[in-house]
Order: C-alpha cells, then sequence, then structure tokens
C-alpha cells in the first residue's frame, strides 16, 4: 500500500537520489557533489508531496508557488516499477489541489506530455503570445541533465 506525505519537504538526500537515479536524472558523479545539499530545491519549495512503499521512496513532486496567480510543477518522479499505477497522478492531483486556482507550469519531455495532457495541461502552440523560457543552471549539464 502506497502512503503520501506532504508535510515533511525534507526528504532524504539518500532515497532521494535514489529514485532521481532510478529515473535517469543524476549521475553517480552528480550525486557525490551534491550529497549534503541534495534535498534542498525541495527543502525552498512551497509544496512537497511524496509516495512511500513502507520505507523506500517512490515517487515525489515539488512545486514553486505564488499560491494566487502561478504554480510551477518540479521534479515528478515515479520509480520505474511502480510507473503505470497511478502514483504520478495522485501525486499530481494533490499538487493541483493544494493551489486548485493558479495557472500550472510544467516542463517534460516528448514522451511524458500525454501524461499532462490527462490531467488538462497543453502545449503551447508556437505563435501564443507567451514563450515557456529557461535559463541554465550550474547543477545541469549543457542538454539539462542533472550532474
Amino acid at each position: 500500500m502506497i502512503a503520501y506525505c506532504d508535510t515533511e519537504k525534507a526528504l532524504p538526500n539518500e532515497k532521494l537520489m535514489a529514485l532521481f537515479r532510478a529515473v535517469g536524472w543524476t549521475t553517480e558523479d552528480g550525486e557525490q557533489t551534491h550529497l549534503h545539499h541534495f534535498n534542498v530545491p525541495f527543502q525552498g519549495s512551497s509544496f512537497v508531496v511524496s509516495a512511500w512503499d513502507g520505507d523506500m521512496l517512490v515517487g515525489c513532486a515539488r512545486v514553486i508557488s505564488d499560491g494566487a496567480v502561478r504554480s510551477v510543477l518540479y521534479d515528478l518522479a515515479v520509480l520505474p516499477q511502480y510507473q503505470g499505477q497511478g502514483i504520478g497522478s495522485t501525486l499530481l492531483s494533490r499538487c493541483m489541489k493544494r493551489y486548485p486556482t493558479t495557472e500550472w507550469i510544467a516542463e517534460t519531455t516528448e514522451p511524458c506530455v500525454s501524461f499532462y495532457g490527462k490531467h488538462g495541461f497543453a502545449a503551447a502552440a508556437a505563435g501564443e503570445d507567451c514563450v515557456f523560457m529557461r535559463r541554465s543552471c550550474p547543477l545541469f549539464d549543457s542538454e539539462g541533465a542533472r550532474l
């Protein structure tokens, strides 16, 4: 049985790194470099929700929000062996229920577009008057992968 927690932002570094490693978001070099502050982005977020199978972190998501106008979803991840069981949908739903009246922004990859589409997200079309802009972080390589 999966248990969800939305009261703890400081997810254990080692468990968070294991989850990110399993979904291909980190490398061993990056983990060693950032071991002691891997969860700092989670602690600084407006809202964090995690999914647990016993003491194993099987999924997480975090949100940065102003609480009124805009919310940005980051780091929605589910262990591959737990995908397809509704955990990602539950994590996303819990985030959206926390800030139900805000606009939501999420950056994703092509294989995940349909997942977000099921939850009311739409890809920005060319020619719209808004553009999703990104400035790289030194903790990422030039293609956006976590170091």
